[in-house]
């Protein structure tokens, strides 16, 4: 189990900045799958600036329930499903916990729903559904592994009513090609964090595409780990937040190997009083990682007064030896040069605004390449949209 064994230092400690200073780099980050090894959450600490713990419904608590909800998988030919113990090698290989809630959730999950894509599998997409039908605070882990020279398309649909700790392992073995798509449209009322741990071996491809639109607090954090050199990751984002709903998605890439690929692109669109989204995309390039190429942009909509977008990127780099590193961020209303533009063509001003914003949106859910699931992601998003705008 690769560094399940590391357990140091609480959120507040001594290091550069000086004893009882909150962390607030990802590259000082502690890392642990015991929660008691991560302080009481607090907004002095950076990954938990903008919610606290009363809005978790209990999931920075030890002791959650393991999953009891109902998982169906339609898989592509050659992909196999099963549960798997925690001492299994795939165990803990991506990626473990970051934060308190990720913790509680690894504790509490026994065993993880193994998705294993060979290499002689067919390409065709595999859906698998995550529905939960309990709102007591539970954990759930799952672990994707596409072998070596292997293509595919996973798709998890999470639905239902739920207080869900969850830890998603996403393996990509060398010369494998995967796309992760992630979609969120849970129930009014449901909880939900998500850390998603991705670790690409020599010269694969990963590209992964989260859709946040239901549930009361959505909190998604991938990572990305390079563990050989050639690696190329591509992380796409959608979220709409309505009224008092709070979407919050936390990228991370860790570019530790040379001559590797990522670029982050997120954006979402928000309506009503108290709809509130933060986007934190973190970028850390090490001093090995010499060749280094990468991006991140975020964009934000916002349809209404009463919503709120926090946008922050951030960059740490280690080394001068890349070929590039940047980003972008934005948040506003509506584009009035595009309004203008469509109303000159004689659209009207109401359908010209619902235009905008499909395009806005839509550039991410074509990302997919699964046209069936696109269409009823446009579909949800014009339901998101009714009455909105006109």
């Amino acid at each position: 189990m690769a560094g399940a064994s590391e357990t140091i230092q609480h959120g507040l400690s001594e290091h550069s900045h000086g004893f009882g200073v909150p962390i607030q780099t990802r590259s000082e980050r502690i890392k642990s799958i015991k929660v008691d090894d991560f302080a009481e959450i607090s907004t002095r600490e950076e990954q938990w600036r903008y919610i606290g713990s009363d809005e978790l419904g209990g999931l920075d608590k030890s002791g959650l329930e393991e999953f009891s909800g109902d998982i169906t998988a339609s898989t592509a030919d050659g992909v196999v499903t099963s549960w798997i113990e925690s001492d299994h090698a795939l165990f803990g290989s991506a990626g473990i916990p970051e934060d308190r809630v990720s913790a509680a959730g690894w504790e509490a999950a026994k065993a993880a729903y193994l998705i294993a894509i060979p290499a002689n599998s067919s390409p065709e997409p595999s859906s698998i559904e995550i529905k939960s039908l309990v709102s007591d605070p539970s954990a759930l882990h799952v672990i994707v592994h596409a072998a070596k020279g292997s293509q595919a398309t996973v798709v998890l649909q999470h639905n239902g009513d739920a207080v869900l700790s969850e830890n998603i392992e996403i393996i990509v073995d060398d010369e494998a090609s995967l796309t992760l798509v992630s979609i969120q449209e849970w129930n009014t009322k449901s909880i939900h964090s998500s850390a998603q741990f991705a670790k690409l071996g020599r010269n694969s491809k990963f590209k992964h595409v989260v859709v946040s639109l239901g549930g009361s607090v959505v909190r998604v954090t991938p990572s990305a780990y390079f563990d050989a050199p050639g690696g190329d990751v591509s992380l796409f984002g959608l979220y709409f937040a309505d009224a008092g709903q709070y979407l919050e998605h936390r990228i991370f890439v860790d570019h530790s190997q040379p001559n590797c690929k990522s670029r982050v692109t997120y954006k979402g669109a928000l309506q009503g009083q108290k709809a509130h989204t933060v986007w934190v995309g973190d970028v850390l390039i090490r001093a090995a990682a010499e060749g280094t190429d990468t991006y991140e942009l975020n964009r934000n909509l916002l349809l209404t007064d009463g919503a709120r977008a926090d946008s922050v990127p951030n960059l740490e780099i280690e080394t001068g030896q890349i070929q590039g590193a940047g980003h972008a961020s934005a948040s506003g209303r509506f584009d009035d040069e595009q309004l203008f533009y469509l109303q000159a063509r004689g659209i009207d001003e109401l359908e010209a605004r619902l235009l905008v914003v499909r395009g806005f949106l839509m550039e991410i859910v074509q990302q997919i390449g699964i046209p069936e699931l696109e269409d009823r992601l446009a579909q949800a998003i014009e339901n998101e949209l009714e009455g909105t705008v006109r």
